[in-house]
């Protein structure tokens, strides 16, 4: 995360927020071992995902669209497991006395309360970019089958007749594309259209002129995209400001040859406007998964020869049903162990820079030791992050350092989705403050709090060397460099001779190893701090006999196990 100025690191790592949790048996461990969490598998899901849980679960299933089922099923368990048809509501939540996590293996979360978890203190999950590759798949299938009448062509030949020059279509190559909507499938779209020779124009307001031509990609307003497209493909959220956006208006904008597919969500394209556009002959043709009002069975769009349509398949595919299975359980895994997951809709932070990524266990760190040092809730607590990391999006260490903080002073487990429940329950305001400035280090990280009397505490870390090394390097305004190791002390006092004999003489009579030691002081005579590093936790009675054998003005120890 940092350097020193004479020292490299680079921000390379993988890994999250290591697990603290340690099973310590001194009986029988058969005896001892806690109870597994309990899973609920609401709806059938693909094998790969009992396999990504792993064994530390303890699996249950029910059937989730049953509400009679579902409700005694949800009361004691952890953690579920649904697709579609399962809904997590207001009243399922209530019924969850012990509910932790609400994994949705797929990307909508249309059948969970968002809110409602949220206010309970509940993580909901999904899988996001699991079927993002099947979907922009599926845009392209719609496309070819629509330029090529596949659809009543099929129906044709079945029916017994061999019609070739009634089903004349169109090639894709070195025609006009537009995309509406250059996220992620809207780029897995463009990409794979450009290789079918077509050019690739599009709109999304929310996109940079400079990353879309860095994928080859022109970005245009609507009415350009609709007078210059031979084909049109939607891939937009559906939004109060999507929600009917090409109407009767746009439709008759475009040009007379388009082909119109969308597989993003229904209602972004006025149905009954498509209808008499290709009834009319407006537009050529329409390739359609999703509508309005789903399930669909009866749509007049069915009627026409120039639609080929399927019922809402973009994530049905083995390949993204399975993906969503493994992703979601591995989520369930990380929430469960009070770790950072990415894929969590209700928290702060979203997806996160490989760059941060080796920030959040220090992060943590720093907020035990904040909350050692303090020994009680700060008022304020700036979170502030300096250096060249400040280039990505740092919300997700802000999270770290709360949970950090609030680890050690709350009985329930405290996660990602709680902990900024609990400052504001606290009373604690917190601020993420960034720089990109940082005279010393290459990155810092620094949490400093106001107390209720006025003071201020602060800790600061950083990471050195190319493996990226964890290091202390200030409290409380007394630089150090000392390893954040799982035993640590610190120990005010006024600068006088004999006084590091004092602990080393202490510690070792406590039989009490000292790893690491440091002094540091700003003044000569006046106040100083020892950093202790030790193989063991202190007892408490030796914390208190340093702190009356060197007259300290506090005496604090942190165990990060």
């Amino acid at each position: 995360m940092g350097r020193s100025r004479d020292s490299r690191v680079v921000w390379c790592g993988h890994s999250v927020v290591q697990s603290r949790t340690t099973l310590e048996h001194h009986e029988d461990p058969a005896v001892n071992a806690p109870a597994k969490p309990v899973v609920l598998i609401a709806e059938e899901l693909s094998p790969a995902t009992i396999e990504a849980l792993g064994p530390d679960f303890e699996i249950r299933s029910c059937n989730g669209s049953d509400r009679a089922e579902l409700l005694p099923a949800i009361a004691d368990v952890d953690a579920i497991l649904v697709r579609s048809a399962t809904k997590v509501d207001a009243e399922a939540l209530a019924a969850a006395h012990r509910l932790k996590v609400v994994a949705r293996a797929g990307v909508g979360l249309d059948n969970v309360d968002v809110k409602a978890a949220t206010q309970a203190g509940v993580m909901v999950v999904n899988a996001p970019t699991s079927n993002i590759v099947s979907a922009a798949e599926l845009a392209v299938a719609l496309m070819l089958a629509a330029a090529r009448h596949i659809s009543p062509a099929h129906a044709g030949l079945r029916g017994g007749e061999w019609k070739r020059s009634k089903y004349t279509g169109i090639e894709l190559y070195e025609k006009t594309v537009g995309i509406v909507g250059l996220g992620r499938i809207g780029v897995l779209v463009a990409q794979r259209l450009s290789a079918f020779g077509m050019k690739v124009i599009a709109y999304d307001p929310y996109v940079q002129a400079g990353r879309a031509a860095q994928m080859g990609v022109r970005l245009v307003d609507l009415d350009t995209l609709l007078a210059e497209s031979d084909f049109m493909s939607v891939h937009l959220p559906k939004t109060p400001e999507t929600a009917g956006l090409i109407g009767a208006d746009q439709l008759a904008k475009a040009r007379r040859n388009l082909v119109l597919v969308n597989a993003a969500r229904g209602g972004i394209v006025d149905e009954a406007a498509l209808f008499d556009a290709l009834k009319t002959g407006q537009i050529a043709a329409a390739g359609l998964d999703v509508f309005a009002s789903e399930p669909c069975t009866d749509s007049p769009l069915f009627e026409l020869e120039n639609v080929v349509a399927t019922p809402h398949l973009g994530a049905s595919t083995d390949e993204a049903q399975e993906k969503a299975g493994i992703a979601v359980a591995r989520s369930v895994r990380l929430a469960l162990s009070g770790e950072l997951v990415p894929d969590a809709v209700n928290v702060q932070g979203g997806v996160i820079a490989e760059d941060v990524r080796p920030g959040i266990p220090l992060t943590e760190k720093l907020g035990r030791v904040f909350t050692a040092l303090a020994g009680e809730v700060a008022q304020q607590l700036d979170v502030e992050v300096r250096g060249e990391i400040t280039e990505f999006d740092v919300k997700v260490l802000e999270l770290a350092a709360l949970k950090g903080v609030f680890a050690d002073i709350v009985e329930e487990q405290v996660s990602y989705v709680n902990a900024p429940l609990l400052a504001a329950e606290r009373g604690t305001e917190v601020r993420l403050v960034t720089e990109a400035e940082s005279p010393d280090h290459r990155n810092l990280i620094t949490l400093r709090g106001t107390l209720a009397d006025g003071s201020q505490v602060s800790v600061s870390g950083t990471l050195i060397g190319i493996s990226q090394k964890e290091r202390l390097v200030e409290v409380n305004g007394f630089d150090l460099d000392i390893e954040p190791t799982t035993h640590l002390a610190f120990v005010t006092y006024e600068d006088r001779p004999g006084m590091v004999g004092v602990v080393g003489g202490i510690l070792g009579e406590a039989a009490v190893n000292i790893a690491g030691m440091q002094v540091s002081r700003q003044d000569r005579g006046g106040e100083a701090l020892v950093a202790l590093s030790v193989d063991s936790a202190i007892p408490a009675e030796t914390l208190a006999e340093i702190g009356t054998a060197m007259n300290a003005t506090a005496v604090r120890a942190v165990d990060l196990a």
